[in-house]
């Protein structure tokens, strides 16, 4: 199954349903289950993780302008507000699936694969 690794405390918050949109200097044409893995790497205030924490939808990948960044800081200001929406392309994910027991795993750039 596919998987993206993203930091914390980013990863937690696309689990929790408060980020439904992950922002990517690049763009991808995959649509379906994603696993989400927690990096070890850490954006300020966040913990260490290493662990795929569950899995998400992959529904669409939106090229960002003005507009797109306005809705989305409309919709959640508090998660999208530290964004800098350099990057060119938002992932927009739905449907979080949280696992019971998170899986250790050593994250990888891009999108890369995980036999559960």
């Amino acid at each position: 199954m596919k998987v993206l690794t993203i930091k914390q405390p980013w990863a937690t918050l696309i689990m929790q349903g408060d980020k439904r949109f992950e922002f990517r200097s690049w763009q991808t044409k995959y649509r379906g289950d994603l696993l989400i893995h927690a990096g070890k790497g850490i954006d300020k205030e966040a913990m260490k993780s290493g662990k795929i924490l569950g899995k998400v939808t992959l529904v669409d990948c939106i090229k960002c302008d003005d507009d797109f960044k306005g809705k989305c800081l409309k919709e959640n200001k508090d998660v999208y507000a530290k964004s800098t929406f350099i990057e060119k392309f938002a992932w927009q994910l739905e449907n979080a699936e949280v696992f019971d027991e998170p899986i250790e795993a050593k994250g990888k750039l891009s999108l890369w694969e995980y036999d559960i």
